[in-house]
């Protein structure tokens, strides 16, 4: 490991940034050292230009790659290195407004009839019933199913924040018999190493077979089901403040994405075209 490395985890460790932040950073750095064969420090403004120009049209990376390569260079030229006047060169993409994907319940019912591994299926019935967050849920522990209160202890989630989420008595019942089937020990879902959970890839690799399986031409990861839940609820009339807590969102205004994605919602608008009395038609000419 580099000097320079070695530093900038340090230093992301004295600001408790999270571990999987930690390797994302380290990541864009090193591609950006390796795309010019030197060490970061000796690189300049012109030199962070051309590598983001690279990843657009060359690499056609996306907005969330581009943007996490920013904040990684950001992070490293303004704390690691004190080097403030590179942190001009370094502006923001203005983010893509795309609308989430979205199962509809029958959706989600066909997809849960196709899933075959016991974990699997108890794993996004758990993001679909509490909204969790995939690496929210393979980072649960037994313990933190309180079955007494009927909630599920997320602990230190995006942006190391603890939080309660309900516990679904249907989502409690398949739990119990994957926990018989799986006796798990630390980790709820373990992966094959039963010291370390799941990893976020095997589920989404396998999540995308289920959905082609049950016959769902959409894209379907782990975290539609996030999706899907705060959807769902939506259409039900939860409150949107509610739905807020229970994704763990910061700001209303990350949650409120959902509105626009809420077909029960848009179906049930009255147009003021049909507030108006009814029209006359036209009486043809001649």
């Amino acid at each position: 490991m580099t000097a320079l490395r070695q530093r900038m985890l340090v230093d992301m460790k004295l600001r408790n940034l999270a571990p999987s932040t930690q390797r994302l950073y380290i990541g864009y750095v090193a591609r950006f050292a390796r795309h010019f064969g030197q060490c970061p420090s000796e690189l300049g403004g012109e030199d962070a230009r051309e590598f983001f120009q690279h990843l657009i049209e060359v690499k056609k990376a996306s907005w969330t790659v581009y943007n996490q390569t920013v904040c990684a260079l950001r992070f490293l030229y303004r704390v690691t290195l004190d080097r403030d006047e590179m942190i001009r060169r370094l502006p923001f993409p203005r983010q893509e407004k795309k609308l989430p994907t979205v199962l509809s319940e029958e959706e989600v019912t066909r997809f849960f009839q196709a899933v075959t591994h016991p974990r699997d299926r108890v794993i996004l019935l758990t993001i679909y019933a509490a909204g969790l967050r995939v690496s929210e849920a393979l980072h649960l522990k037994p313990g933190d199913i309180d079955s007494d209160r009927m909630l599920i202890h997320v602990r230190q989630g995006k942006g190391n924040r603890d939080r309660m989420v309900m516990l679904s008595p249907k989502l409690l019942e398949e739990l119990r018999l994957y926990v018989r089937w799986a006796r798990p020990h630390h980790w709820l879902f373990p992966g094959m190493d039963p010291i370390r959970p799941l990893h976020t890839r095997t589920l989404q690799r396998r999540c995308q077979l289920t959905a082609e399986q049950a016959g769902i031409t959409k894209r379907v990861t782990p975290h539609t089901f996030r999706h899907s839940f705060a959807t769902h609820l939506l259409d039900a009339g939860t409150d949107l403040r509610v739905i807020q807590t229970l994704l763990g969102h910061r700001s209303l205004t990350t949650t409120a994405v959902y509105t626009h994605v809420s077909t029960r919602r848009l179906q049930a608008t009255v147009s003021p075209l049909d507030r108006l009395p009814d029209l006359d038609p036209p009486v043809p000419n001649g």
